[in-house]
């Protein structure tokens, strides 16, 4: 990733500060519910180490509804791009969360499912759009917090069959600067690889962030990290270059 991108990241990033809400996770009143929300410049959209925007950058939001029983809904929003634009002309990205978080054995757990769906989808391609069950359960072993995610789909992107991907992560709050450690391994089955355009795969990341903190309206989150998966060019979707290693910068800013 060249610096000048970088650069880009940085100064597009200013009108969000600039824009923040008045405070940080909003309460609806007494209702118990709260409403939380991000919006983020990345200089690519990686999804399971693959590549939504062509390597471009990307603008992204989210907000999130949930309530103090663990209750949740949420949108997610991004801009995509899947070349050749004569078969893709995708250019959003817009997805529907719903779920239920609790705590047992002193394990953070979040099941819930994901509606992807995408805009601007050419007449008689097929179908791109999907839906995932997804669990996580993550659990902090002092600075380390660990996750594990499990993500099912009977028909998952491009109507490639039934899909399962299986992820670990873990985070370190290292202590050094405020600095977080980050790392990931998963892996992505898909039934109709053919019709997918690539195999089932394996993929895996390593990343460093900072978090900022700004009093009354949110925090600002940056970070760096080398993203990879198993898949060769010759494999990639007709030897495209979406699915090789990369470097990735993102600020985020959440309230």
């Amino acid at each position: 990733m060249r610096l000048p991108r970088l650069l880009l990241v940085m100064v597009l990033a200013l009108p969000v500060y600039l824009a923040a809400p008045a405070s940080a996770q909003i309460a609806l009143g007494h209702s118990g519910f709260t409403v939380s929300g991000s919006v983020a410049y990345q200089s690519d959209y990686l999804f399971r180490g693959i590549s939504q925007t062509a390597s471009r950058m990307a603008g992204q939001g989210s907000i999130e509804l949930s309530h103090e029983s663990g209750f949740y809904i949420g949108a997610f929003i991004s801009n995509v791009y899947f070349p050749p634009a004569g078969a893709f002309p995708q250019r959003a990205e817009i997805d529907g969360l719903i779920g239920f978080r609790f705590t047992a054995l002193d394990i953070n757990f979040d099941i819930g499912g994901v509606w992807y769906t995408y805009h601007g989808q050419q007449t008689g391609f097929p179908r791109l759009n999907y839906a995932e069950a997804v669990v996580k359960a993550a659990r902090e072993f002092g600075p380390v917090t660990a996750t594990l995610t499990l993500a099912f789909s009977p028909n998952f992107f491009g109507s490639s069959g039934f899909g399962f991907y299986s992820e670990l992560a873990a985070e370190w709050a290292t202590g050094l600067l405020d600095l977080n450690l980050g790392g990931r391994v998963g892996y992505q089955h898909i039934a109709r690889t053919a019709v997918f355009g690539a195999p089932s795969y394996s993929n895996w990341a390593i990343t460093i962030s900072r978090s900022f903190e700004i009093s009354g309206y949110g925090t600002l989150v940056a970070s760096v990290g080398y993203y990879d998966t198993s898949i060769g060019r010759a494999s990639c979707f007709g030897g495209m270059n979406v699915c090789a290693a990369r470097a990735l910068g993102s600020l985020t800013f959440k309230f």
